[in-house]
């Protein structure tokens, strides 16, 4: 996997960017990289940090700034998703109505407006 053009932070071997921790080193086609929704697993930060060849003091920096960029997601409790699940605590309910398509044309030069077409 490439890197990521928004990069947070880069190292000689690890960048933090917008997927989570990359490394740097292309070669390796994404096989060590960690996803944001990982950065808390604590079996998979330590398996990626006993590889061989790894700059474990490069990779300690980078997971602490994307720990820091990336804060924990608060888990969900499960009771609450028990009470939600019978109905008992109620849910926004989200209309799936589109809105009607609007035309602004008005006070626009025909010749300056978009042109389409119905393709056959």
């Amino acid at each position: 996997m490439a890197l990521r053009r928004d990069i947070f932070w880069v190292g000689r071997q690890w960048a933090v960017t917008g997927a989570g921790i990359q490394a740097v080193d292309q070669r390796l086609r994404g096989v060590l990289d960690i996803e944001i929704a990982r950065l808390w697993d604590d079996d998979l930060v330590g398996s990626r940090r006993a590889k061989p060849g790894v700059n474990t003091a490069d990779f300690d920096k980078a997971l602490a700034v994307a720990r820091e960029r990336f804060p924990q997601a608060p888990a969900s409790d499960p009771f609450v998703a028990q009470l939600v699940a019978l109905g008992v605590v109620e849910t926004p309910v989200v209309s799936p109505v589109v809105p009607a398509m609007q035309l602004r044309t008005e006070g626009r030069l025909a010749r300056f407006l978009p042109q389409w077409r119905i393709r056959r």
